[in-house]
C-alpha cells in the first residue's frame, strides 16, 4: 500500500509509520518539524524512520495549498492517514490562531487532495475533547458532540463535519478516529504522563489540576496503532440502515465512519501518578490546582463500535504501559535507575 502519513515526526505518526513501513508499506512522511515541542525529539523519531528504503520524508506545511496540491498530484497515495495537528487543549486558549491555520485550513487542503487525487479512503485524528459538555458515560460516538469546550475541541468537531461533506459530496470514503490520552514512549512532552515523569526525576513538584479530581480514559500507543492499522486497510462505506429521521452521528448515507480509540477504563489521576511513583521509585511532590479552562473532569471511552467492525480492544494494563514509557525515558535522555530524589 502507498500511504501518506501527515504529522510522521509525531507521537501517533511516527509509531504507525514505523508499523507500516516493517509490514512493507510504501510510506510517504509529511510533518513541518515545527518548534511547539522539542525538535530534537521530532528528529529523533523520524531518524528510525529514515533506515528504511521505503519511506520518503517531506517537510511541508499543511496550510501550503499549492505545495500540498503539487504533493497530491505527485505521488498519489491509496490511503491517507492525516495526524498532523496543531494539538493541546490549554495551548488553544492562548494561540487561537495557530489552531484555524494548522487545524481548518490544513484540514480542507488534505481533503482537497484527497478528492482530486483519487485517494481510496481518508482517515484523520479527532479527539475526545470534541465530547465537551456531554457528561453521560461513557462517551459513544452515537451522541452528539456539538458543545465544545475548547477552540481546539471545535476544530477536531469541525474536521468531522467537514469530512462528512466531502464524503457526501464526492463519495471519498473518510474514517474519524475520537482518540482518548494517548500515551507511551516517544509521547509529547506536553502531555501529563510526560511532564509528571520530568518533574519528578528533577525533584520538582508536578501541577495536579482540579485538585486530582480527575479521570481520563489513558490509552496505549501500540494499542492505538492497532487500531489506526486496520481502519485504514478497512475503507469507510455506506450505512444502509442511516436515517435522517433518526441521524446517527457515527454512520451515514455517504462513506463515513466515526470511532472512539480508547482504553474503556478510566483511571483517577492520583491513581496515574501512584502508578508512576512504583515505576520510578521516587515520591511525588504534588502542586493542586483549580480546573484549566477548556478541560473536562473526566474521559471514558465507548468502544462498542470499533470491536464490532474492527476486532480491537485496546488492553494494555497502564501498570505495563507507564513501566515502557518510563524504561524509554530513561534511556533515551540518559537518566539512570533510581537517581536521586525521595524513595516512595
Amino acid at each position: 500500500m502507498k500511504m501518506l502519513i501527515t504529522g510522521s515526526a509525531g507521537f501517533i505518526g511516527s509509531h504507525l509509520a514505523r508499523r507500516c513501513l516493517e509490514g512493507g508499506d510504501e510510506v510517504i512522511g509529511l510533518d513541518n518539524l515545527n518548534p511547539d515541542y522539542a525538535v530534537a525529539l521530532k528528529e529523533a523519531r523520524l531518524h528510525l524512520l529514515r533506515a528504511f528504503p521505503n519511506f520518503l520524508e517531506v517537510r511541508l506545511d499543511l496550510e501550503d495549498r499549492r505545495g500540498m496540491a503539487e504533493l497530491f498530484g505527485a505521488e498519489r497515495p491509496a490511503v491517507v492517514v492525516h495526524l498532523a495537528a496543531q494539538a493541546g487543549v490549554r495551548h488553544s486558549v492562548e494561540h487561537p490562531h495557530a489552531y484555524a491555520d494548522s487545524n481548518l485550513t490544513g484540514f480542507l487542503n488534505v481533503l482537497e487532495g484527497c478528492r482530486h487525487a483519487g485517494v481510496e479512503h481518508l482517515v484523520y485524528a479527532s479527539s475526545s475533547s470534541v465530547y465537551g459538555a456531554n457528561t453521560r458515560m461513557p462517551y459513544s460516538v452515537g451522541d452528539p458532540a456539538d458543545h465544545p469546550l475548547s477552540l481546539y475541541a471545535a476544530t477536531k468537531r469541525a474536521n468531522e463535519l467537514m469530512a462528512h461533506a466531502y464524503s457526501h459530496l464526492y463519495g471519498l470514503p473518510t474514517t474519524g478516529l475520537r482518540f482518548f490520552t494517548v500515551y507511551g514512549p516517544w509521547g509529547r512532552p506536553d502531555m501529563a504522563l510526560f511532564k509528571f515523569t520530568r518533574a519528578i526525576l528533577a525533584d520538582e513538584p508536578i501541577d495536579v489540576y482540579n485538585h486530582g479530581r480527575m479521570r481520563r480514559d489513558f490509552t496505549y500507543i501500540d494499542d492505538v496503532v492497532e487500531g489506526v492499522a486496520r481502519v485504514a486497510r478497512r475503507p469507510a462505506a455506506p450505512d444502509p440502515a442511516w436515517s435522517g429521521e433518526h441521524p446517527d452521528p457515527a454512520t451515514s448515507r455517504a462513506p463515513y465512519r466515526l470511532y472512539n480509540v480508547g482504553n474503556h477504563q478510566p483511571v483517577e489521576l492520583t491513581d496515574l501518578i501512584a502508578t508512576l511513583e512504583r515505576a520510578l521509585g521516587l515520591r511525588a511532590s504534588l502542586r493542586l490546582l483549580p480546573m484549566q479552562p477548556g478541560d473536562v473532569p473526566a474521559t471514558f471511552a465507548d468502544v462498542e463500535h470499533l470491536v464490532r467492525d474492527l476486532g480491537v480492544q485496546p488492553a494494555t494494563p497502564l501498570a505495563v504501559g507507564i513501566g515502557r514509557f518510563v524504561e524509554w525515558y530513561r534511556e533515551f535522555y540518559g537518566v539512570p535507575a533510581l537517581a536521586g530524589g525521595r524513595a516512595p
